[in-house]
C-alpha cells in the first residue's frame, strides 16, 4: 500500500470516528431490518432459551435435513444484549453440510464485525478472498455480490491424526433496502443514513460455512452457491436492482 493510499485510510478511518461520537449525541429511529424475523426459541450450548425471537431461517430446502444450532456463551458475552440471532446447519444427502449464520444488529451497532478478524481466532488461516455474484431469482432476478473466502485449518481425526481441511466461507452485510460486502462501505452507508435521514439502518451480517477435503473447493463452492441460490429468497428481504 502507498502513502496516498495509507493517508486516505488515516482520514477515512477518523471521519467515520469522529462521526460515530457525534452520532452517540443525536436521537435517532432505528430502521427495518432486511430479513424476517419471527418469534422462537435460541438455545445456547447447555439448552438454555437466551433469546425469544430470532432470524426465520428456513427448515426445508433441497433435499436437507436441518436443525438449529446453539448461539455459544462466549459469543452472547461478546456481542450486546440487543443481538438478534438466526442460525441452521442444513445436512445433505450424502451427509455433507452447510451452516447459515445471520447476526443482526439492534441500537448498539457493534453487533456486526469484520469475518477477518473472528476466523483466525477460530484457527482458520484465510487462504483466498475473492467477491462472486450468486444468482437469485425470487421476487425477481437479481446478481448478489458476495465476499468467498477459502479457508484452511488443522483438525483431529477419528485417529487423533493431524488432517489439513479446507472451508468455505461466503458471507455479506444487508439492511433494508440495502447490500454490501465491505464492512467500512457498511459502516459509511450507516453514517450517512443517520447524518441525513436521522435512521440508524439495521444492519444483519449473513453468513454461510462449510468444511472439505484438499482439492474439494470448487465442488463444495458450487453445491453453496445452488443452496444460496434456493434459500436467500426465504428469510431476506432486501434484494438487489432487477436484471434486465
Amino acid at each position: 500500500m502507498n502513502k496516498k493510499a495509507i493517508s486516505i485510510l488515516i482520514v477515512f478511518l477518523v471521519l467515520i470516528g469522529v462521526s460515530s461520537a457525534f452520532l452517540r449525541r443525536l436521537t435517532f429511529e432505528l430502521g427495518d431490518p432486511g430479513v424476517r424475523l419471527a418469534e422462537m426459541q435460541i438455545l445456547n450450548e447447555t439448552n438454555k432459551v437466551v433469546r425469544t425471537n430470532g432470524v426465520a431461517l428456513p427448515i426445508d430446502i433441497l433435499q436437507c435435513v436441518s436443525e438449529a444450532t446453539p448461539i455459544t456463551t462466549k459469543e452472547l458475552d461478546w456481542l450486546p444484549d440487543d443481538t438478534t440471532y438466526g442460525r441452521r446447519r442444513y445436512t445433505f444427502p450424502d451427509k455433507t453440510w452447510v451452516e447459515n449464520n445471520v447476526v443482526l444488529m439492534g441500537l448498539d451497532r457493534t453487533s456486526i464485525h469484520k469475518p477477518e478478524y473472528c476466523l483466525p481466532g477460530q484457527g482458520f488461516t484465510i487462504d483466498h478472498r475473492e467477491v462472486v455474484n450468486i444468482p437469485i431469482k425470487q421476487p425477481h432476478s437479481y446478481d448478489l455480490p458476495v465476499m468467498k473466502l477459502t479457508t484452511s485449518r488443522p483438525f483431529r481425526d477419528g485417529k487423533g491424526n493431524e488432517v489439513q481441511m479446507r472451508g468455505i466461507y461466503v458471507y455479506w452485510f444487508v439492511a433494508d433496502d440495502k447490500l454490501s460486502i465491505d464492512h467500512f462501505d457498511r459502516m459509511w452507508t450507516m453514517t450517512k443514513g443517520l447524518l441525513t435521514e436521522g435512521e440508524l439502518q439495521r444492519w444483519a451480517y449473513i453468513s454461510y460455512f462449510a468444511i472439505c477435503q484438499p482439492g474439494a473447493e470448487d465442488e463444495t463452492y458450487a453445491k453453496m452457491a445452488n443452496f444460496i441460490t434456493e434459500s436467500v429468497p426465504k428469510f431476506q428481504t432486501a434484494t438487489g436492482p432487477k436484471k434486465p
